[in-house]
């Protein structure tokens, strides 16, 4: 490990040093990415020249142990209790921060959440999954932009989309993929018998232009008026804006904005964003198993977490974790979860760097 550290530390010097090349600075492009790169490994060097300076304190405390007076081999020992204290925090913190970072983690997502088995119960609890995740951004300070929804008239979802904007949206939201389970009473039964409905949830980083490269003319956009249940929204002109990618087929549209130009912006992020997906994910079905990132599979289809009403509880399958919170879970607290599954995928990280 201190050879890695040392090796950072070094490259960090000479980005450091090349930062201040006139030639460098003016390239506005190599010196953007050089000042993101050492961004990125300012947190490691920082921690590891703390930990450096704990490690020269101890062998000084040391030496105070055996020539010092008394009173100044009691300090010392107090002192020495402290930093191997604190060496053992970093001891267990640098092994992380070397690890190599997901390079979506900080990108902006896009969510999308449909009802499955389970028919209305299924969109209710859809609806209350987005609630949950609106919550959560706020706590964030992210900001959430509908793209498009098919309300029901009960007040729930067949399907939604909608993008997720803010700092490390990808990093902590890419763990809600799969399939989310719900046990409880409908409201639409009244024999009061408990039902277990479904919902998928997908969650993808939003793709820039400069990821992937989409020919205008693969696009096929049609326009038509926006509409709503209840006749909302409705108005007279082609607001509305759907694009189809014809080499994959994939279907995006977009009523949500009252001009057609902001609901086309909007489409073409998702329809970017769906294109990696699919792409990614041919990738990485063509690679090893074992290669799989995120805790869990991450399959859509995967049971990952279930929502038992009766009994007030959470359960998230992958990591074993129940929670006895499920009205603070389904208003937005979902941090504890979401840290147990990060711990989880860093602990499985470096079981294979070991």
């Amino acid at each position: 490990m201190l050879n890695k550290l040392l090796k950072v530390e070094e490259h960090f010097g000479e980005i450091e040093s090349r930062l201040g090349d006139p030639s460098i600075i003016a390239d506005v492009e190599k010196f953007t990415a050089l000042t993101r790169e050492l961004a990125a490994l300012e947190p490691i060097v920082m921690k590891f020249r703390e930990y450096k300076k704990i490690l020269a304190q101890i062998d000084e405390d040391k030496i105070l142990l055996e020539t010092g007076d008394d009173e100044l081999k009691a300090l010392a020992a107090e002192e020495l209790a402290e930093l191997r204290k604190s060496k053992a925090e970093l001891d267990a913190e640098l092994p992380i921060l070397l690890l190599p970072k997901d390079p979506n983690d900080d990108k902006n997502v896009i969510m999308e959440i449909r009802g499955g088995v389970g028919g209305e119960e299924a969109t209710l609890f859809a609806g209350d999954l987005f609630r949950m995740y609106t919550r959560y951004a706020e706590r964030q300070g992210w900001r959430v932009d509908i793209v498009d929804s098919n309300a029901t008239t009960i007040g729930g979802f067949k399907e939604i989309s909608f993008t997720v904007d803010g700092a490390g949206a990808f990093s902590k939201l890419k763990y809600e993929s799969g399939t989310h389970r719900v046990q409880r009473i409908p409201v639409t039964e009244s024999g009061g018998r408990i039902h277990t409905s479904a919902v998928t949830v997908a969650v993808m980083p939003e793709a820039e232009e400069v990821d992937v490269i989409i020919n205008p003319a693969d696009l096929r956009i049609d326009t038509y008026c926006a509409s709503g249940a209840g006749g909302q929204y409705v108005n007279r002109t082609e607001t509305a804006i759907r694009i189809t990618h014809l080499p994959t087929g994939i279907v995006v549209q977009c009523q949500d904005e009252k001009s057609q130009l902001k609901n086309k912006e909007k489409a073409m992020r998702v329809l970017r964003s769906r294109v990696k997906d699919v792409a990614v994910r041919a990738q990485n079905e063509a690679i090893a198993a074992d290669r799989k990132s995120q805790v869990g599979s991450g399959d859509r289809s995967e049971r990952i977490r279930t929502y038992n009403f009766p009994q007030g509880r959470v359960t998230d399958h992958r990591i074993g974790l129940t929670l006895h919170k499920l009205d603070a879970v389904l208003n937005g607290d979902i941090d504890e979860i979401i840290a147990a599954l990060i711990t989880a995928d860093q602990s499985k990280k470096l079981s294979r760097e070991r």
